[in-house]
């Protein structure tokens, strides 16, 4: 199969060039997304009447085969290929012929690398979600183990009040539930369809947008065609909430056990003048121990 961009170069391409600017090393992962948009698209072309019913299930058919073998590692990558898009066009291609080229109609790899990215981003979001409420489930059923059992509160890294033991997990919970509230608003953002894009300017053909939003599990199809072409915020936001925010109540934790255990040994005391007091503390030398109020 000749290059996507290269029907007008009689010459081959350097491999430096090939070596340096493949992404098939790393974006390979995103192979089963970019079989699940394909089939969306195809199954919408047919929908239109811009490929029959018996080619879609070709297209079909044979998508589900490479992402099989993709999957149990069958499947031979090419550098020369570039990218996901590339060699699963190619291998389509290869087995159904001309019918295979048909999949590309009213698609663009612009807002097809767009649609993976989105549907890519959603699945990790939803993933990390629910691994994040498993977190905050195994915090409450601590709660009920702990029951009736007091720890210290620190302020100033000095022991400051008696605080239930679910009382300090269940502040966790509650960091939690933050992080999952801010995931759910990136989420929302995600979950826009830029299929119908093409490359930049959209398409003449007459495709459904919301057919293959609906299929894809997207809320809505994006407004302008230029804007979802090159919008990758959501990924910067994405890691922000992943690496930032989820980050950080474990974070906490870590270094609440950190001055735990630093504090139940303590340093020698600074002179009073380098002292700064809570106003809740009566004394920043406090030494309460963990207790369990009784039945």
């Amino acid at each position: 199969m000749a290059k996507a961009w290269g029907g007008r170069f009689h010459q081959a391409t350097d491999t430096r060039v090939e070596a340096f600017t493949e992404s098939i090393s790393f974006d390979r992962r995103l192979y089963a997304v970019d079989i699940r948009g394909s089939m969306a698209h195809a199954t919408m072309l047919a929908s239109v009447g811009l490929i029959t019913e018996e080619e879609r299930d070709q297209i079909c058919s044979h998508l589900d085969q490479i992402g099989e073998e993709i999957a149990a590692g069958q499947f031979t990558f090419r550098q020369d290929l570039e990218d996901i898009h590339m060699h699963i066009e190619n291998s389509l291609i290869t087995r159904i012929g001309d019918v295979g080229r048909k999949l590309h109609t009213g698609r663009s790899r612009n807002d097809q690398v767009s649609t993976d990215l989105k549907l890519y981003t959603r699945d990790a979001i939803d993933d990390l979600d629910r691994l994040l409420a498993d977190v905050q489930r195994a915090f409450v059923d601590r709660c009920e183990a702990d029951a009736g059992v007091i720890l210290p509160g620190y302020t100033h890294l000095q022991r400051a009040q008696p605080v239930l033991a679910a009382h300090y997990w269940l502040a966790y919970v509650e960091k939690f539930q933050r992080d999952r509230e801010c995931l759910a608003d990136c989420r929302r953002r995600v979950n826009v369809s830029p299929l119908g894009a093409a490359a930049l300017a959209g398409t003449s053909l007459p495709i459904d947008r919301q057919m293959t939003a609906r299929l894809l599990g997207f809320e809505s199809v994006a407004a302008n065609s230029l804007d979802v072409s090159s919008d990758r915020d959501y990924l910067a936001e994405f890691v922000f909430c992943r690496r930032s925010r989820c980050q950080c109540p474990y974070q906490k934790s870590a270094e609440s056990e950190q001055t735990r255990r630093r504090t139940g040994q303590p340093e020698p005391a600074p002179g009073p003048t380098a002292v700064h007091r809570s106003p809740l503390t009566a004394s920043p030398e406090n030494n309460c121990e963990p207790c369990r109020l009784p039945r």
